[in-house]
């Protein structure tokens, strides 16, 4: 079992439990889309509207070249904190463990950012010696499956959203220049908090936020701990899949659909006993374009609710942000009343 070395937890968040945060119910409230099915398109747009987060099955990402990125994964984060440290420090990408960015945050979990870039990857896995070629290739081949997953589903919404242009969304992935990166989360157990936790309290592993990104495709390993917020702010706790991933509605393709879809709000919870590790490709634009909602989504006399950016403004202005943070507010335009 992959483990943190040893530390108080002193500087941690808790979340206690209370009546705002619940499971899902047995018949379960979480949208789940079957990719392989006519309705798939119109059941993506309703999940985007109303949870900005749901579930997808018959997705076609192979389960060999999941469960080999998985052990590779596994394999670094079972390395010795120096040699894993080979890798950082994050600036913001590499080897982080427990801070998360320069402003402040921290949580329960170790994690490794990596680039679109092939080559660029190769440097920061040489800490694998002559294993980072394996690495690499099984990297590559997961992010490939999963792109084409992703610009499946981006596609598919186009079609949902009565959007001409099929490819308005999938081509900003498929760029050359797409600034797209990919995340392994590693949130260890806390024999700590399962010791001394008699509050029935939750470590933070990765605090609430959203992704600036245009989509978020994510799978972890069977283990809980991904909550989303609802529109009544209340948290429900994901059951866990290993099968399926869920995808996530970020920042951007909340302002180019004029926040019709919602980029979802959502944390992470460590916990005393399992260790958890999640994969995360978190797809982006170039850093050139233009982030502003789509005329073709946009009703007769109906007025933008943001100001137009480029994706290295919103990127640059969200990492110089707390994860906690309203990122688009800065760019929100206020009708006067």
């Amino acid at each position: 079992m992959v483990v943190l070395s040893k530390q108080t937890t002193e500087q941690y968040a808790y979340i206690r439990h209370c009546n705002k945060t619940s499971a899902f119910s047995s018949t379960g409230i979480i949208p789940v889309v079957d990719l392989s099915k006519p309705e798939a398109k119109t059941l993506i747009v309703k999940a985007c509207e109303e949870f900005g987060f749901f579930k997808v099955i018959n997705h076609g990402v192979p389960m060999e070249a999941i469960s080999k990125l998985e052990s590779e994964a596994i394999n670094f984060f079972s390395l010795p904190n120096n040699q894993k440290e080979k890798a950082g420090p994050p600036n913001p990408f590499g080897y982080g463990n427990k801070k998360i960015g320069e402003n402040g945050d921290v949580g329960w979990v170790e994690y490794l950012l990596l680039k679109n870039n092939q080559d660029y990857n190769s440097m920061r896995l040489s800490v694998f010696g002559q294993t980072t070629d394996k690495f690499r290739n099984v990297l590559n081949d997961y992010i490939c499956a999963v792109r084409k997953m992703g610009c499946e589903i981006l596609e598919l919404m186009a079609e949902g959203l009565n959007i001409e242009e099929k490819n308005v969304f999938s081509k900003l992935l498929m760029d050359k220049e797409s600034d797209s990166l990919f995340r392994l989360n590693h949130y260890p157990p806390c024999p700590e908090m399962a010791l001394d936790n008699k509050n029935g309290e939750n470590l933070v592993g990765f605090g609430e936020h959203t992704d600036p990104q245009i989509i978020s495709l994510l799978r972890s390993n069977n283990t809980s701990g991904l909550q989303i917020c609802l529109k009544d702010r209340s948290w429900v706790s994901v059951p866990p899949d290993y099968n399926s991933f869920f995808i996530n509605v970020g920042d951007s393709l909340q302002v180019m659909t004029n926040g019709r879809f919602r980029s979802v709000r959502h944390r992470v919870l460590a916990n005393g006993f399992d260790s958890r590790l999640s994969m995360i490709y978190f797809g982006g634009p170039p850093l050139s374009e233009k982030i502003a909602p789509l005329p073709c989504l946009m009703k007769e006399n109906e007025e933008s609710l943001y100001k137009e950016f480029t994706w290295f403004e919103y990127k640059k202005s969200a990492y110089a942000s707390r994860l906690a943070d309203n990122r688009l507010g800065h760019f929100e335009i206020f009708s006067a009343s």
